[in-house]
């Protein structure tokens, strides 16, 4: 069986508030971004997230991408790139090199397929992953909650096997790559929900560390109240949470 994804990046202003997503279908589907950094990376971040996200799966990927900057880089020119030390024929160093790095490593081992589609040119999945990307850049640019998505959810299965990494509630996310906000297991494998303090001087009001361990149909029950709203896990119970305080 192959995976088949589309992956992609958006920048407003580029450099500015930017995206990236990647997309197999409305259940499974992973966005993040910074809030500021090029189209470029934007395009980088998407692959090398679905590839860090489908990482333990034993299946082949496609992935469909309208940046040939990325197809030829990951393809064409990096082994070159590699040689020289990560520089360029004009023996400046490579741009997005960190990147780069991170792909390389990521993609060893791993039966990949690149597929080149025009952008903006209704294919399907890859406005699916557009819309995303530029949704987390629109949030970055108005310092709202970032849509992150679900994560991969396997076929034929109701539960994401890769928590979702990028910054979801304080907008935060630095050039070294999404930082996990996913809440963690206890021995028994347990979901636990959690919440991290806003750092000092964000907008977002400042949070406090709350863990629970909640029955495995009730975390699944969040999860796909979540994904209907377009939010992630931890900010939807935050929402019922403030509600019900509010409530009383």
């Amino acid at each position: 069986m192959t995976i088949i994804a589309a992956a992609d990046g958006s920048a407003l202003g580029n450099p500015g508030p930017a995206g990236w997503a990647w997309y197999v279908d409305d259940r499974c589907w992973h966005a993040g971004g910074w809030r500021e950094s090029t189209n470029n990376r934007g395009e980088l971040m998407a692959v090398l997230d679905l590839l860090d996200s489908t990482a333990g799966v034993n299946e082949d990927l496609k992935v469909f991408c309208d940046s040939k900057y990325v197809i030829n880089a990951l393809t064409k020119w990096m082994p070159a790139w590699k040689r020289k030390g990560w520089k360029k024929a004009d023996g400046k160093e490579v741009l997005n090199k960190d990147l780069l790095e991170r792909l390389d490593t990521a993609l060893t081992g791993r039966e990949i397929e690149f597929e080149w589609v025009k952008g903006h040119s209704n294919h399907a999945m890859n406005e699916a992953a557009d819309e995303r990307a530029r949704a987390a850049a629109t949030a970055y640019q108005k310092n709202t909650s970032v849509p992150t998505g679900p994560g991969y959810v396997p076929a034929g299965t109701s539960e994401s096997i890769t928590a979702p990494s990028a910054a979801a509630t304080d907008g935060v996310c630095d050039e070294s790559g999404p930082r996990d906000e996913s809440g963690p297991r206890d021995e028994s494998g347990a979901s636990t929900v959690s919440a991290e303090p806003a750092p000092q001087g964000s907008a977002t009001a400042a949070t406090t560390l709350v863990s629970c361990r909640v029955p495995t149909h009730i975390a699944d029950e969040l999860v796909s109240r979540a994904q209907a709203q377009g939010i992630h896990p931890q900010e939807f119970l935050a929402e019922i949470i403030g509600r019900s305080l509010e409530n009383e």
